[in-house]
């Protein structure tokens, strides 16, 4: 049976699920790294490696 998460965030702050694809040198093979952030800091989360 799936599973149902809730997120408790604080009020008045926009949110966004932001999904990062990450090549792995060794392999070539690819991840996706997942996370939450307020928009003001989709910029940052991209631009990080």
């Amino acid at each position: 049976m799936a599973k149902k998460v809730v997120a408790s965030m604080k009020i008045g702050k926009e949110f966004t699920k932001v999904i990062k694809m990450i090549k792995s040198p060794k392999t070539g093979a690819y991840t996706f790294k997942e996370n939450i952030v307020p928009n003001d800091q989709v910029k940052d989360f991209f631009s990080k490696k």
